[in-house]
């Protein structure tokens, strides 16, 4: 589930629609959380899928590490790409924004992370990565493993709506992290290792 204070906007005719922030987000905010009714495909049902359904989870859905296509029920399916993203995902099935993020501007992902099958080129932002390519992960994980670092700890002073999507477990993992008892794990445990 996205964040509740976003809503679908039409951005331009490069880029489509996005989410937009209708109020600030301060950084360490979860602002995505895998919940109950998102879906799961296996990489045995996209494959008896017709071309029409293929081409609806290429474009809106994501692969996790087990190479299962993930398709979110709500606006989280039109979080756009940005190299300069500011938000990341966690090894923990939530994304976090890693910078303030302010009233009328999008929520960003960097696709780099979605174990994307084929390579995507981006706009240009003016960053030295032009393309997303589906092994990123093992490229930039320490580069994002940082970002989430400087901001994780600060989930426990943000107002969290989605808190409540998140499970026992996956809490009480945040509250060792943000109480210095636990490393937190690498997004890199979310790359999809098969071919």
């Amino acid at each position: 589930m996205i964040h509740p204070h976003t809503e679908l906007r039409f951005i331009n005719k490069t880029i489509g629609y996005g989410v937009v922030a209708t109020r600030d987000i301060p950084a360490g905010t979860i602002t995505w959380v895998l919940d109950a009714l998102d879906r799961e495909f296996t990489a045995k049902e996209y494959q008896k899928m017709t071309p029409l359904y293929k081409n609806i989870l290429d474009t809106y859905t994501y692969r996790n590490n087990k190479g299962n296509y993930i398709l979110c029920w709500d606006l989280g399916r039109y979080v756009n790409h940005s190299f300069r993203s500011n938000c990341l995902s966690t090894a923990y099935e939530f994304e976090i924004a890693i910078r303030d993020i302010k009233k009328g501007e999008q929520l960003t992902d960097d696709y780099g992370y979605l174990n994307l099958h084929e390579p995507f080129e981006g706009i240009d932002e003016g960053t030295e990565r032009k393309v997303v390519y589906p092994d990123d992960l093992l490229n930039y994980h320490e580069v994002w493993d940082s970002d989430l670092r400087k901001v994780f700890g600060l989930i426990p002073e943000r107002e969290q709506p989605l808190i409540p999507l998140i499970s026992p477990a996956t809490k009480k993992t945040i509250e060792q992290i943000t109480g210095g008892k636990k490393e937190m794990d690498s997004i890199l445990l979310n790359y999809y290792r098969g071919s």
